[in-house]
């Protein structure tokens, strides 16, 4: 089993910055790809971004591509996105999951991962 706590979410100025925390427990975090999805009121949830297990290719929707950056520290046993330039569609509950894969796998389907987060708001404030 492994558990996934998230933080860093809040409100943030249109243009700004704010860096989320997926940290993981239970469980070696290591062989594990991860994603953040985002689900706004009235939409789907979507993709937004994956790290491979060794975090050597990371992997961005083309709505933030550019904006975000994903990245892991193995030693922390936590993976973070990195909101840049935040834009009033990025409004949404984030959440990141986890799923044992191997090497350079990755996925962008909400359903191939196991483990979840609890969510966190990020909101554009303008």
């Amino acid at each position: 089993q492994v558990q996934l706590v998230e933080s860093g979410g809040g409100l943030v100025q249109a243009g700004g910055s704010l860096r989320l925390s997926c940290a993981a427990s239970g469980r070696t975090f290591s062989s594990y790809a991860v994603a953040w999805f985002r689900h706004a009121p009235g939409k789907e949830r979507e993709f937004v971004s994956a790290i491979t297990s060794s975090g050597a290719s990371t992997y961005f929707a083309d709505a933030v591509k550019g904006r975000f950056a994903i990245s892991r520290d193995k030693a922390k046993n936590t993976v973070y996105l990195q909101i840049n330039s935040i834009l009033p569609e990025d409004t949404a509950v984030y959440y990141c999951a986890a799923t044992s894969t191997y090497v350079n796998t990755w996925y962008a389907e909400a359903g191939r991962y196991t483990y979840w987060g609890q969510g966190s708001q990020v909101t554009d404030s303008s």
